[in-house]
């Protein structure tokens, strides 16, 4: 008999699901289409090789956000009031690029993005990126000028994107065929 949660309960489970949705704004469909589209235009290029693809964009994307994401301290006096309102909001939007990387790439190796070994990947993600949001504000407790913050931050949210591919290439990597893995040749 089928009952209407059959299809959460081997996935991560509704839980879950609509807290990366409704507070992370994760897409799923989105994940999907872009790993398809990415397939698509370089068919013939191995995971690992369209996964560079993706962690190169993210980190041009990521150092943007970075940077952004500490402009309001900037602004004298109201720069604080702005920056701890848009702390929350700008490292949120770090996190869910993030985490579209980690589940783009994981489907990539074909890994069901769905199951719930990815919730704990998914939450090494959100670690990860929330210490790099933080980066400022340790600037900030030194006294060091706020200028220095926007490249600082900027400079962090892109090393975390390459480290949270770079380590989902391994991750991944480690359970393909050799096939898979190798370099396709032209006929």
């Amino acid at each position: 008999m089928a009952t209407d949660d059959a299809p959460f309960q081997d996935a991560q489970g509704m839980l879950t699901d609509e807290f990366f949705y409704f507070f992370l704004r994760l897409r799923k469909a989105r994940i999907r289409v872009v790993v398809e589209s990415i397939r698509i235009r370089f068919p013939d290029e191995t995971p690992e090789q369209l996964a560079r693809r993706l962690i190169a964009s993210q980190t041009q994307l990521s150092f943007l956000g970075g940077a952004l994401l500490h402009l309001p301290w900037l602004i004298p006096g109201l720069g604080q009031t702005l920056q701890l309102l848009g702390l929350v909001g700008g490292g949120a939007a770090l996190t869910r690029m993030h985490l579209f990387l980690i589940l783009e790439i994981a489907l990539l190796y074909g890994k069901d993005i769905d199951e719930h070994e990815r919730v704990p990947e998914m939450a090494a993600v959100v670690a990860a990126t929330g210490l790099a949001a933080g980066t400022p504000l340790l600037l900030n407790a030194f006294d060091l000028n706020p200028l220095v913050a926007l490249p600082a931050s900027g400079l962090t949210a892109s090393a975390v994107a390459r480290l949270i591919g770079e380590s989902a290439i391994r991750f991944y990597g480690q359970a393909l065929p050799a096939a898979e893995t190798s370099v396709a040749l032209p006929a």
